[in-house]
């Protein structure tokens, strides 16, 4: 059935404005430079003692820096006349060969890294099938070139270079917003340490403080109920957790509390646990005991062998259920079968003990009457001519025998001991068992039932 379509049209706004899951996972712009720049000085530290076009990197900087390595190849222009950059394709450069760089004698100078060095580093810094991140690299090449050639000595920091104030991406810890202004408390120790400045690092947030647990106002610096302040100077303030007797405190024992918590009561300067199970009216059902906890109580069930009890297991019953009795101080199943009063009154029927009861069955291959269970010989002689019948159910013993197999049914007390397709022809007056049959059982000194 179709939604009316006014409730539908109705439901179109919040769908069009629901951000879109890969929407909300999105990197910021923040996030995917500072991504770049951990790679970058990541292929740093793994290029540091590698050898490039056949030489030595240090060796390779130290020879070549009294040249300087010019950004063009030879007799290479722009259509306006103004030479263009240098292409990956000319790399790599080898000195004491041909080749289509440039170098100029220039005074002496700082070593000048390496091109090769460079191009391996770039190269590592996206997977290829990472969008974003080779835009950003094929955007931005240039002035990771240009850090690497000319600037990183005067700015060895790439990331506050490269994404605070060249792209305007980040901000320094500390700050936040699109004028990287300080957080609450301070750039050096935002929300006094004690939370996150909503913003840090990045062009957006507001500011504010979001207090860690067991901090509250602005600056963090204030302890919230349960905790207690325990070092506060101009700079620093700790909270530290009350004793769980408490819910306001000077101290850590149940000795400091200003005011106890729920489940706890103030006698003799101390907060003490309330014991709910003691009291008048037990806070529990009958089929349950009550189990005190620190400042509250738990709800267990009884043992199934009991008519409510006080405690766990069969041993702290007030009463059995019928078919247990004490036997050495807990409720534990009679065996009506050993009793010397019988069980199972008819002739020749098995008594079969149940937990808190028992089944009586014919043994595997009589026929079951009113009063007796009827050998198969004698049972032949009185069927006569129905001796052409289908022979009597079978297996009835051995699936009594076994526990496992009997089923409780839906009524009370009753076992499925036949299963589908047993089929028995026995003689007049008593129960044939076509399909499933049943026994109900009964307490102790009853007759069984057949249903």
């Amino acid at each position: 059935m179709h939604p009316p379509l006014r409730a539908a049209l109705g439901l179109l706004p919040l769908l069009l404005l629901a951000p879109a899951p890969e929407a909300a996972n999105k990197p910021t712009p923040c996030r995917r430079c500072r991504g770049l720049v951990d790679k970058f000085n990541q292929g740093m530290v793994d290029t540091a003692k590698k050898n490039f076009g056949g030489g030595n990197t240090a060796w390779e900087e130290k020879t070549l820096s009294k040249y300087e390595f010019s950004r063009y190849p030879l007799n290479s222009v722009k259509r306006d006349g103004s030479p263009t950059r240098v292409n990956r394709s000319w790399l790599p450069l080898t000195v004491g060969h041909p080749s289509p760089l440039c170098l100029e004698p220039r005074p002496a100078r700082a070593a000048a890294p390496s091109e090769i060095r460079l191009l391996e580093i770039l190269e590592g810094l996206c997977e290829s099938s990472d969008f974003e991140c080779n835009r950003m690299l094929e955007a931005q090449e240039e002035h990771l070139e240009a850090w690497w050639l000319q600037l990183k000595n005067e700015y060895p920091n790439l990331f506050e270079w490269f994404c605070v104030k060249t792209l305007k991406a980040c901000c320094l810890p500390g700050t936040y917003g699109p004028d990287c202004l300080e957080c609450q408390g301070g750039s050096q120790r935002p929300c006094s340490g004690n939370g996150h400045c909503s913003g840090d690092g990045s062009r957006q947030g507001d500011g504010s403080c979001q207090c860690h647990v067991g901090y509250q106002g602005p600056l963090c610096a204030d302890c919230v109920d349960g905790y207690f302040s325990s070092l506060r100077n101009e700079t620093h303030s700790f909270c530290t957790a009350c004793d769980e007797s408490c819910k306001t405190c000077s101290g850590p024992t149940n000795r400091d509390c200003g005011e106890c918590e729920v489940g706890w009561v103030l006698e003799e300067d101390a907060c003490v646990d309330v014991d709910e199970c003691a009291a008048e009216s037990p806070p529990c059902s009958t089929a349950q005991f009550c189990k005190n906890v620190n400042g509250s109580y738990t709800c267990e069930e009884c043992d199934s062998s009991c008519v409510g009890c006080t405690g766990e297991g069969p041993g702290n019953c007030k009463e059995c259920i019928p078919g247990y009795a004490r036997e050495r101080g807990q409720c534990a199943d009679v065996d009506e079968c050993s009793l010397a009063e019988k069980a199972c009154v008819r002739k020749n029927e098995n008594c079969y003990n149940t937990p808190g009861s028992y089944v009586c069955v014919c043994p595997d291959g009589f026929e079951e009457t009113e009063d007796a269970c009827v050998p198969p010989a004698e049972a032949g002689e009185w069927r006569g001519s129905r001796s052409t019948a289908s022979p009597p159910c079978t297996g009835f013993a051995r699936r009594l025998a076994a526990w496992s197999e009997i089923h409780t049914d839906s009524g009370p007390g009753v076992v499925r001991v036949g299963f589908p397709g047993d089929r028995c022809v026995t003689p007049l007056g008593a129960y044939s068992c076509r399909g499933t049959s049943f026994l109900r059982m009964k307490p102790r000194g009853s007759q069984h039932k057949r249903t």
